[in-house]
């Protein structure tokens, strides 16, 4: 069965400067709570483009994973699309868009995900489905301290 998760954040910022963050790859590390381990794998630089793979080291719930993305859409400054093609997830594909605003910047994603194996990844999906929550409400957290600093956040 597949699964959506979708989460936005708001800064007083101009869309091609959170973009330029989200264009740095190695900013994934930084964004990525540390009980992940999350690590990226593909020697620097890592130029993002259409068609771009990059590959992680990460562990989820204290499993260790290989993760592969690939950018199936690139279009600066105002969206990208990474899809997994080698982790833990049936199916994986993450929208990032940068929508400006008459204030700054709204960033959303958009996640489509498939757990893998059912009956067993239905009986996960709340356990999952909260990790991806936290995950990101961590991310929001960090980017916007990234941008604004700890008394922006």
């Amino acid at each position: 069965m597949e699964h959506t998760f979708t989460d936005s954040l708001e800064l007083p910022l101009p869309r091609e400067k959170v973009f330029a963050f989200f264009s740095d790859a190695h900013n994934l590390e930084v964004i990525t709570p540390a009980e992940l381990n999350f690590r990226i794998l593909t020697p620097g630089p890592i130029v993002l483009e259409t068609g771009a793979l990059i590959e992680y080291r990460l562990r989820l719930f204290g499993v260790p994973f290989r993760w592969v993305t690939r950018i199936a859409d690139w279009n600066p400054p105002e969206r990208f699309v990474d899809e997994q093609l080698r982790g833990p997830y049936a199916l994986w594909v993450h929208t990032h868009t940068f929508e400006p605003t008459a204030s700054g910047t709204v960033i959303r994603d958009h996640v489509r995900y498939q757990l893998p194996v059912s009956p067993l990844g239905d009986v996960a999906y709340p356990l999952v489905r909260a990790q991806v929550g936290r995950i990101f409400e961590h991310r929001r957290r960090v980017v916007r301290e990234a941008f604004l600093g700890p008394r922006g956040a």
